[in-house]
């Protein structure tokens, strides 16, 4: 028996089921239209799925960046702020 048809054999047997090529190129298609350095580009344009991935992947490490600074802004103006006051809460609230 193929190396090939023994994985098919164990993913069913597991209860692991294959993703097809299409259910593929659709998870791709719908990626692309998140990504706005992606979705900006023209329509006609054809981007390889490779290049989708990537570029959700820097997405994804810059919205981490933006979450990061946020916080780290939010903290330093809990900082600055009455520890009481009602700016605080709301502040406090946002940071959880």
């Amino acid at each position: 028996m193929s190396s090939r048809r023994s994985s098919r054999n164990s993913s069913r047997q597991t209860g692991v089921s294959r993703i097809s090529d299409d259910q593929i190129a659709d998870l791709v298609s719908r990626l692309q239209q998140l990504i706005p350095e992606i979705r900006s580009s023209r329509r006609s344009d054809k981007v390889s799925a490779s290049k989708v991935l990537q570029e959700t992947c820097n997405y994804i490490r810059s919205l981490h960046r933006e979450v990061d600074d946020l916080s780290e802004r939010l903290s330093e103006l809990l900082e600055s702020t009455d520890g009481e006051s009602a700016q605080a809460a709301i502040i406090r609230s946002l940071l959880m």
